[in-house]
C-alpha cells in the first residue's frame, strides 16, 4: 500500500466534503436526537459518511469503513485497512453556532494507525499525521510538545465533571481545576484533541468517548509526544466506548495519579 497516494487521497476527499458541509448552511438541515435531547444528529451528518463511503469504497472495495452514523458496513475487528470516521464532530456547534466542529478520520492497517486527520470545516484548519513521519498543521509541521507545569497548564474538560455525579470523584476535578491555569470547554473532542496537539491545551479529558472521536486524534498526538489513554492508563478501546485522557507528557501520569478516581 502507497501510504502517500492514501494521504493524498484522504485530505483530497475530506477537503471536498468540508465544502459540501459549507454549502449546506444554504439550504434546510433537518435534526434529529439519538440517544437523548442533546444528542443530535442531521442529514448533512449522514450524508457526508455516505461521501465518505461511496468515495473510500471506488478507491478501493476492500477498504472497510467504521463511522459514527452507521451508515457503513459492522466492523468488529480492525483487520486490514478499517477507516474510522465522523463526518461531524461536535453536531451541536454546527446547528447552533456554525462553527467549532470538525472532520476527523483516522486510517489503521491491522489495528494500527497510520494516517490521522482532524479538519475544522469552517476555518479550512488542517491537523494531519503520517505515522512515523510527523505532524503538520496546514503543512507547517508540528513540534514536539514541551513541558509544561500542572499549574501553568490550560487543560480542556466539561464542567459537568466538577459537579456531582455517577463516573468520577467530583472533588478530585474540583482540586485539579483549582490547580491549574485555567480550562476550556470547546464541545468537539477532535477540536480539542487538536488544540492539545498543537499545544493550545495541555490536556483534555472525557469520560465517554467513541473511536470515531479520537481516531484520527491519537495517530497525530503520537506524532508530537502526546500520550492517549483511556483513564485507567490503558490503550483506548477502538471498537467500543472509552473513558480518554490526552495530555503533555509532562502531566499525563500526574493527571491520572493524582486527580482521577473513577467509581467503579
Amino acid at each position: 500500500m502507497d501510504i502517500k497516494q492514501l494521504d493524498e487521497f484522504a485530505k483530497e476527499i475530506i477537503f471536498e466534503a468540508g465544502k459540501n458541509i459549507r454549502a449546506a448552511f444554504s439550504y434546510n438541515i433537518e435534526i434529529e436526537t439519538k440517544s437523548n435531547p442533546n444528542d443530535l444528529v442531521t442529514n448533512i451528518d449522514r450524508e457526508t459518511e455516505l461521501f465518505f463511503i461511496e468515495k473510500i469504497k471506488a478507491f478501493n472495495p476492500d477498504h472497510r469503513i467504521l463511522g459514527e452514523e452507521g451508515m457503513g458496513e459492522t466492523v468488529n475487528n480492525l483487520k486490514g485497512v478499517v477507516w474510522i470516521i465522523d463526518p461531524i464532530d461536535g453536531t451541536m456547534n454546527f446547528v447552533k453556532q456554525h462553527r467549532h466542529f470538525m472532520i476527523t478520520i483516522g486510517v489503521y492497517v491491522d489495528g494500527v494507525g497510520v494516517l490521522g486527520y482532524i479538519f475544522d470545516v469552517m476555518r479550512e484548519d488542517l491537523f494531519n499525521a503520517i505515522a512515523g513521519e510527523g505532524a503538520w498543521y496546514n503543512d507547517s509541521p508540528l513540534r514536539k510538545l514541551q513541558p509544561v507545569k500542572i499549574e501553568e497548564a490550560v487543560i480542556g474538560i466539561n464542567a459537568n465533571w466538577v459537579t456531582p455525579n455517577t463516573r468520577i470523584n467530583h472533588e478530585k476535578i474540583i482540586e485539579l481545576v483549582q490547580t491549574v491555569r485555567g480550562t476550556r470547554s470547546y464541545g468537539s473532542a477532535a477540536m480539542e484533541i487538536a488544540f492539545v496537539v498543537s499545544g493550545k491545551l495541555d490536556a483534555y479529558m472525557s469520560m465517554r468517548l467513541a473511536p470515531w472521536d479520537i481516531g484520527g486524534g491519537v495517530i497525530i498526538a503520537k506524532e508530537v509526544g502526546a500520550i492517549a489513554t483511556n483513564l485507567d492508563g490503558k490503550d483506548f478501546d477502538y471498537l467500543s466506548k472509552d473513558t480518554f485522557l490526552i495530555a503533555n507528557p509532562s502531566i499525563h501520569q500526574l493527571i491520572l495519579d493524582k486527580y482521577i478516581e473513577e467509581k467503579k
